[in-house]
């Protein structure tokens, strides 16, 4: 009987500790951390897009943009059921490691193109191409050739001899979605972070806005873009969030914050800091860019 009854309190105290490490609601990611109370009320599962699902940390609101801007169109992106997991080109699934805290819902096709800098150019062409502002819409291959979506809506193709680029006349005029996804893929096909970032204008870390690019040009390189900011009124700290596509080919994905799983998916502006450290990549405070409008 006394050894029933030193079981029974063992057993108690062991439900006791489980329960006292329980009663403050944390609950360990894929990499081990503490996602606490205050990040899981930034999350909204039911929200369909970045601006539904995704609130802003305490005490701040979103930054005001224009509506049917670029800013606009990233912040409202749609997005995959809350714990979707990354799909790669083939089909194969990228776990979540403590990477990404949603999946961007467009398709990527399935060859392996669509990777960093290319997943960039994809939504900055996707929002010219809802606008129809098609003149707009034009990016450099790796060699320096600008390739512009008007001349390829009238039939125009290009060549690629060698060391040699040129414009051919090769098929008729057409400005349909399925013409425009043909274009991207010749895009990504010769293009890349180092065409990109010679592309793009410096920007410096203080005056980033939504649609700016963290990137370093290489082989390889490495792309993240800003999808949404937010700012604390009183304190007038910002807040911003990352998406990135990688390699190989995959779905653009929204970046955990691996400095900070309190306020995790946004990430701090701190013009202070030198390094920036998303999951997969580090980037330094002069990385960032901007499409020259």
């Amino acid at each position: 009987m006394r050894k029933v009854l030193i079981l029974v309190i063992l057993v108690g105290l062991l439900l006791g500790c489980v329960n006292t490490e329980k009663k403050n609601n944390e609950v360990p990611d894929l990499k081990g951390n503490i996602n606490t109370e205050t990040n899981r009320s930034i999350i909204n599962e039911k929200g369909l897009t970045i601006y539904d699902r995704i609130n802003v940390p305490k005490g701040c609101t979103r930054t005001k943009v224009e509506e049917n801007s670029f800013a606009d169109y990233l912040r409202k992106l749609p997005l995959k059921e809350h714990n979707a997991k990354v799909s790669y080109y083939n089909g194969k699934i990228k776990e979540n490691f403590g990477v990404y805290e949603a999946v961007v819902d467009m398709d990527i096709g399935t060859r392996n193109l669509q990777q960093c800098a290319d997943a960039i150019m994809r939504l900055r062409g996707e929002y010219l191409f809802q606008k129809k502002d098609f003149e707009k819409i034009h990016f450099n291959l790796t060699n320096g050739f600008r390739v512009d979506y008007d001349k390829w809506i009238q039939g125009n193709r290009v060549v690629v001899d060698g060391n040699k680029t040129y414009w051919k006349k090769k098929s008729q005029k057409s400005s349909t979605y399925k013409n425009f996804r043909k274009y991207m893929d010749l895009i990504f096909s010769y293009a890349g972070t180092l065409s990109l970032s010679k592309e793009l204008q410096a920007i410096k870390l203080e005056e980033m806005q939504i649609g700016d690019i963290f990137i370093q040009g290489g082989s390889p390189g490495h792309a993240v873009i800003v999808v949404d900011m937010a700012e604390n009124k009183e304190t007038g700290e910002k807040y911003y969030l990352l998406a990135q596509s990688y390699m190989p080919a995959q779905d653009i994905q929204i970046l955990v914050n691996p400095n900070n799983r309190d306020i995790s998916p946004w990430y701090v502006l701190n013009t202070d800091k030198e390094i920036i450290n998303t999951p997969e990549w580090t980037f330094t405070k002069d990385d960032l860019k901007r499409f020259d409008d």
